[in-house]
């Protein structure tokens, strides 16, 4: 059901272009790795203190890939700021056993990583050490 994502993320984006963000939601931005172009990517919201957790639907998307040429990424979480970060793919990590700990602090996170999860293609997990302000 890959094509799920191509109705929520539209949404999705546009809440953010509209600074209406969705409870649970968040914006993944990384650099193209061709393009040198920034990417926002509207992903599940995994803030915990200064480590940002995400799962990918699809391991082998764009945006994945993308850190291997370029690992900077900045995260926006719904009223915050942007932070930077460095992400980094753990292909050992489970990323179902990841999901119930993003998902396990609120409602909004639970509904947004179970959404998320009917796209699953290979999930991978992401973690992204952000930078201390």
């Amino acid at each position: 059901m890959v094509g799920l994502n191509a109705l929520v993320n539209p949404v999705v984006r546009l809440a953010w272009a509209l600074r209406l963000p969705i409870p649970g939601d968040a914006l993944l931005e990384t650099t193209g790795r061709r393009t040198g172009k920034r990417r926002h990517t509207p992903i599940c919201d995994g803030l915990d203190g200064d480590v940002f957790w995400l799962v990918a639907v699809d391991g082998r998307a764009d945006w994945v890939r993308d850190l291997d040429a370029d690992p900077h990424v900045r995260v926006k979480v719904s009223r915050g700021r942007w932070r930077t970060g460095t992400a980094r793919v753990l292909p050992d990590d489970d990323p179902v056993a990841r999901r119930r700990t993003i998902g396990e602090t609120n409602l909004a996170r639970r509904l947004c990583v179970t959404t998320a999860a009917l796209s699953d293609n290979d999930p991978v997990t992401v973690r992204i050490d952000l930078d201390v302000t």
